[in-house]
Formats: structure tokens, C-alpha cells, sequence
């Protein structure tokens, strides 16, 4: 087998790249981090007429000028030994968006292959792609291909095999209608994309002075235009004297004069654009309406959540069946082997009860991600972005703030460490403060016990009343921050609205099996873990092994607590214990509560039911219900998260800050909620 081919596949975000990617990996990716940055790094394998293909999933850009984390590490990457070819994969619907990292890319001086994704929507809008002459304009192969669709692939792994020695550009065949130069170098027969004399002149200079300080530079053109664009990264690392040649940046001319370019390309290759309004427009017109957007959006949630506790519940009594009948069997086969009264108690107690209870509320994960997967590859989670965008910069908040807070819906470190998007650090500093605020999916489980137990056929309209107040409450909080510290929103929220589209199943698949496949990793580490804790903790106290719970450690940490969490309807030792286990992992509330209570399969009617009437006895109802999961909706986040916040800040003192603040916030809001319930 000859040796390896490295592969870079890169572009726009939302142009399908991570679907063309998952198409010749699947599922079976290693996934990392880039080194000295947190951004995720994807890596597969493909294997085209014996050939392997190491692919690499780059961050998706707009442009390799290093203005963001992403874009540095995409151009640090590609113009290492570590890419062979790039794939750069375009939204042929939007060709004229997608040309311009192209360019980009070409000036690179490595083999590139256009993929051209989309085509399908190309022709619904009655378009035509000359497949002719965008090669002989851009001197590179262009492949039509279906990520969606898995097709075309083929073609493209057969194009990088003979391509990747090919770094020059060309045959290049422009008509260039009205271009007068005078410029002594016909660099029109050399490169796809060519300046006006000035700036090409410029450039001869530049490469001039970089031929006799570092002859051994290759691509000298690349590195002159970014000496042009004062492109600060390449101006530190090679210092040279430019006086006389640059006196100013030409950034601004150099991109106008390739959206030039650009134009001309579009008019050459596009045919028989439509003049039609296009399907996405139209449905945009009411999803990013000024005053429908918000409420079709709230509505659309409402829906997602409708369909959680109807479908899932309908598949959880399934679960509770069969975690009912192993834990009865597991019991049985114990005592018949007259296994230890405390190891039986560890088995069944801890482990069953606190690890199968979280089991049970897998099919209400399963169709939360699911619907969430579906939004975000229909194209309309960006909408939502965008609708939201007023709203936060009244809040005082960057409206690219609104994207990690999208994904703390899901989990709160991935949102966290998204935060970096965000330039100010006043910004980035109250996103990682707001962004626990947000329902994970973690906290559901919660959310799914309390609410079922005591609100009946309102338990969806309780749930979703935690998603919303978790936004109000993050809005709020970053208002009044903004008005402290008297910041204003600098950046404005740039983001591509893509087109409407089918979703794709082995998209959404792998996407919803990583969900969980995590879930199940966590019910098997630290759940567990937590669990058989959570038992030692109250099945031992001072005096050793007791029976008794209330002479356990447990019970004597809890009781300590009782007068602070009384005013917040919360003053039972038991759920203060449950609360503080939380911090390994949201979902460790509601094992524990199994434990604490000593209700095996808690999560069953029959054990839901046991769980209630034993409050009831105590004196708990629907108000502490309801403060209980706004405690745990505001109170501090788990662990991961807290690791991840002193990561992206970079300070224990503002890390712990942020802690002492989410546990006063929910102190005050569950108190607040207690007693106004008790009022009506």
C-alpha cells in the first residue's frame, strides 16, 4: 500500500462539510483537541483503490485571516506538513459566499479540490452549474457531490489521489471583459486570482525583499499579500523592512478586488439563475419576522417539549418495566445466596436503584436530542440566533452570546468553551456566567420525577417553565452586570442564515448516538460512582455500619444545613444531601433521592408514588417541588463545567465568584417562587 494521503476538508459553517466528512468516516471518528487550544479537533480514515485517506475535519470559516481561534488553527494547519490536499467543500447553492475562502485557499500554493455540495438544491431553484469552465477560471478540479445523498464520493477521493502533487493552478483560460494592465508579469496565466497593477506591484516588491532575508520561504506570494493586509501573525514571525513598498494595510482593497473576481466567476458559471423567490425566503419571512420570530420560536420548543414527555414517557414505562423485574430478579438471586445484608443493601440500594432510576429517562433524552438534531440540521437553529440578537444587546449581551447559550441546552461545557467566540472579555466573562443557567439535559431527569409527581397532567407546561425561566434568568443577570460595569455591545452578531433543508438521517444519527452514548458513559462512571458514595455516606455514621439513616454521616451534614435552606421551602435534610451529590452530576439527584429515601426504582409509578406519599408525610408539596427544581435549574453546575469556567477564564477567584453567585441566585429565586406559590 503506498503511503498515506493527509487530507484537510475545509469551509464555510453549514456547507455540509462535517456531513461530507461523516459520510466517508461514519461514526468512528477520534476526536481531540488541537494542541495549546480547546478547539475540537476530528480525524477518520477512508480507503479509495487501496489508497488510505487520513481525513481531518477543520473548523468551518469564512476566511483564513486570523481573527478568530478557529481561523488560526485552520491556516496553522493547512499550511503545515500535516495536510497533503485540501477539500474545500462549498454550498453550491451559495456559490458567491463560499468563493471567497476558495481564493483564499488557492493563494495557499497547496493542492486543492472543490467539492461542490448541494447541487440538488442548485437545481430545485432552476440553476445550472458550468462544470466546465469553473476549473478552467480557478485552475482546479471541482467535483459535484452529495453529502446528503452519498453521492459522488468516489469521484472526489480519485480527483485528491491525482491532485495531490499538483500545487500549481492551472490551465487558467480568462476573458477578464474590460481589463486594461500594464503590469510587467502576465500573472493572469500563473494565478486564478490576480490584483490591479498597484497591488501586484506591491507584491513583486515585497517577494523581492523576501528572497534575500528568507530564501528558503516557499509561497512567497501568500506571505507578500499578507505583509499587504499588515497581518500581524506573519508580520512577527517574519520581520522585514517594507519602508517604501507598504505604508498602510490594503486589506480593504484586496478583498474588494477578489469579490471582483468573484462576480466575474458567478457570471461566467452561473446559468439560468432563478429570479423566483426561493423556498427559504419565503418561510424566513414569518421565522425571522420582527415581532412572529420569538413566539413561532417559543411555540416550536413547546412542541419539542410535548413530544419529550409524551413519546418518552410512553417508551420510559417500558424502561421502569424492565428495571422493575431485574431489580426483583437481582434481589431474589442475592438472598438465595444469603449474599450480606450491607453488600446486598450496596447492590440494590446503591447501585440498581441510583444507576437503573437514571437509565429510565434515557427515551426522554433520546427524543430531546433528536428534535434539537433536527432544528439545528433543518437550518433553523441559526434563525433563532438571529431572532434573539435584538433582545441581547439590550441585555447587554453580544448577540453571538446567544449561540454557547443555544448549546448549554444540551451541555454546559461545550457551551462554556464556546464562549471564546466572543472577543471582549467582559462579554465572554458574563456568557460563562449565564450559559449554566440554561436546562442541560442533564437537570431533565429532575425536572421529569418532581413534575410528574406532583403536577399530573401539567408536568410538560412545569418543565418548560424551567427552560424559560433559566433564559429570564440569564437575560436578567447579564443586564444587570452591563449596567454595573457600564459595557456596551461592541460586535454585532455576524452569522449565516443557511438554506432549509431535509435533515439528514446519518447526521442526526451520529449526532444523537454521541448524546447517548455520553449519557450512557456517565450512568457508568460517575453516576455510579456518586451512588455507591452517596450509600456509604448513609449507611455509615460515627459509630460505624447503622440501619438507622437518620445516625448516618449523611443525615448530621444535612440537618446542619436545614435552617439556611428552610426560607426557600427546602429544609429537609434529606434533599440537601440529594442537592449537594448534584454537584458530581445533575442527574445524581434523583439516584440519590432513591437512596436517601430508601425507595427502590424510583422512577416507576409504583415507586413515584411511594417517593410522594413519603413527602407528603413531611410536609413537602407542589410549592417545594417547584423550588426544588428552580434550585437545581440555578444552583451550581457540575464539576466538568466548573473545571471548564477556570479553564476559559483563567482565574479560581473569578471561577469561584461565579459559583457563590449561581448559588445566591438560586437561593433567592427558589425562595422567591416558595412563597408566591403558598400565596395562591
Amino acid at each position: 500500500m503506498s503511503n498515506v494521503i493527509n487530507v484537510g476538508f475545509i469551509g464555510n459553517p453549514n456547507c455540509g462539510k462535517t456531513t461530507l466528512f461523516n459520510a466517508f468516516t461514519g461514526a468512528n471518528l477520534k476526536v481531540a483537541n488541537w494542541p495549546g487550544v480547546t478547539v475540537e479537533k476530528k480525524e477518520g480514515t477512508a480507503y479509495y483503490q487501496g489508497q488510505e485517506f487520513r481525513l481531518i475535519d477543520l473548523p468551518g470559516i469564512y476566511s483564513l485571516t486570523s481573527y478568530s481561534m478557529e481561523e488560526t488553527v485552520s491556516r496553522e494547519c493547512i499550511m503545515s506538513d500535516e495536510v497533503d490536499v485540501i477539500v474545500d467543500v462549498i454550498d453550491a447553492s451559495s456559490l458567491e459566499r463560499n468563493l471567497y475562502l476558495t481564493l483564499q485557499l488557492l493563494e495557499l500554493g497547496k493542492p486543492v479540490v472543490l467539492a461542490l455540495n448541494m447541487m440538488d438544491i442548485v437545481e430545485e431553484r432552476g440553476m445550472e452549474i458550468d462544470l466546465h469552465r469553473l476549473p478552467e477560471m480557478l485552475g482546479v478540479p471541482a467535483i459535484p457531490v452529495s453529502a446528503r445523498k452519498k453521492t459522488g464520493l468516489s469521484i472526489l477521493m480519485h480527483a485528491v489521489a491525482h491532485h495531490k502533487e499538483l500545487a500549481s493552478q492551472g490551465p487558467l483560460i480568462h476573458h477578464h471583459p474590460g481589463l486594461h494592465t500594464s503590469h510587467r508579469h502576465d500573472h493572469h496565466a500563473e494565478y486564478a486570482m490576480v490584483y490591479h497593477d498597484e497591488i501586484e506591484d506591491k507584491i513583486d516588491a515585497i517577494i523581492v525583499q523576501l528572497t534575500k532575508k528568507y530564501p528558503e520561504m516557499e509561497n512567497k506570494r501568500w506571505y507578500a499579500i499578507k505583509f499587504l493586509e499588515a497581518d500581524q501573525n506573519v508580520i512577527s514571525q517574519y520581520p522585514v523592512d517594507l519602508s517604501g513598498i507598504t505604508d498602510r494595510s490594503y486589506e480593504k482593497e484586496i478583498i474588494n478586488q477578489k469579490y471582483d473576481f468573484i462576480e466575474e466567476v458567478i457570471g461566467e458559471v452561473l446559468v439560468n439563475k432563478s429570479q423566483k423567490a426561493a423556498f427559504t425566503d419565503k418561510v424566513d419571512h414569518f421565522l425571522t419576522h420582527r415581532f412572529l420570530g420569538l413566539p413561532i420560536f417559543l411555540g416550536i420548543m413547546a412542541l419539542v417539549f410535548f413530544l419529550t414527555f409524551a413519546i418518552g414517557d410512553w417508551l420510559k414505562g417500558y424502561f421502569e418495566l424492565v428495571l422493575e423485574m431485574f431489580s426483583g430478579s437481582a434481589g431474589d438471586f442475592l438472598s438465595g445466596l444469603h449474599v450480606n445484608a450491607m453488600l446486598q443493601s450496596l447492590i440494590l440500594d446503591g447501585v440498581i436503584s441510583g444507576v437503573g432510576g437514571i437509565l429510565t429517562f434515557l427515551p426522554n433524552i433520546f427524543i430531546l436530542f433528536l428534535a434539537l438534531a433536527i432544528l439545528e440540521d433543518s437550518g433553523y437553529m441559526s434563525r433563532v440566533a438571529f431572532v434573539m440578537d435584538d433582545i441581547m444587546n439590550k441585555m447587554g449581551l453580544s448577540g453571538r452570546a446567544f449561540l454557547p447559550l443555544l448549546l448549554g441546552f444540551g451541555c454546559s461545557v461545550p457551551a462554556v468553551m464556546a464562549s471564546r467566540t466572543l472577543e471582549d472579555p467582559k462579554d465572554r466573562f458574563k456568557t460563562i456566567l449565564v450559559t449554566p443557567f440554561m436546562s442541560c439535559s442533564a437537570r431533565l431527569p429532575i425536572y421529569v420525577l418532581f413534575s410528574s409527581m406532583f403536577f399530573g397532567k401539567n408536568a410538560m407546561l412545569v418543565c418548560y417553565s424551567m427552560y424559560l425561566l433559566g433564559i429570564l434568568v440569564a437575560i436578567a443577570t447579564a443586564f444587570i452586570l452591563s449596567r454595573i460595569d457600564g459595557s456596551k455591545v461592541s460586535h454585532s452578531l455576524l452569522i449565516e442564515l443557511p438554506e432549509y433543508k431535509s435533515p439528514n438521517a446519518r447526521t442526526i444519527a451520529i449526532y444523537v448516538w454521541q448524546k447517548i452514548k455520553d449519557y450512557l458513559t456517565k450512568a457508568g462512571t460517575v453516576i455510579f460512582i456518586a451512588s455507591v458514595i452517596m450509600w456509604g455516606i448513609l449507611n455509615f455514621g460515627p459509630t460505624g455500619y447503622v440501619t438507622d439513616i437518620t445516625q448516618s454521616f449523611g443525615s448530621l451534614i444535612g440537618k446542619m444545613a436545614v435552617p439556611l435552606f428552610e426560607p426557600a421551602g427546602l429544609g429537609y435534610w434529606q434533599i440537601i444531601v440529594a442537592l449537594i451529590s448534584g454537584i458530581a452530576a445533575k442527574e445524581v439527584v434523583v439516584s440519590s433521592c432513591s437512596v436517601l429515601f430508601g425507595i427502590q426504582n424510583i422512577t416507576t409509578s409504583h415507586g413515584m408514588n411511594a417517593m410522594a406519599a413519603t413527602l407528603a408525610t413531611m410536609g413537602f408539596g407542589a410549592a417545594n417541588a417547584y423550588a426544588l427544581m428552580v434550585f437545581c435549574l440555578l444552583y451550581i453546575p457540575c464539576t466538568a463545567t466548573i473545571a471548564t469556567m477556570h479553564r476559559e477564564l483563567h482565574s479560581w477567584k473569578a471561577t469561584f465568584g461565579i459559583i457563590l453567585y449561581q448559588l445566591l441566585a438560586a437561593w433567592v429565586m427558589s425562595a422567591l417562587v416558595y412563597h408566591l406559590i403558598l400565596l395562591f
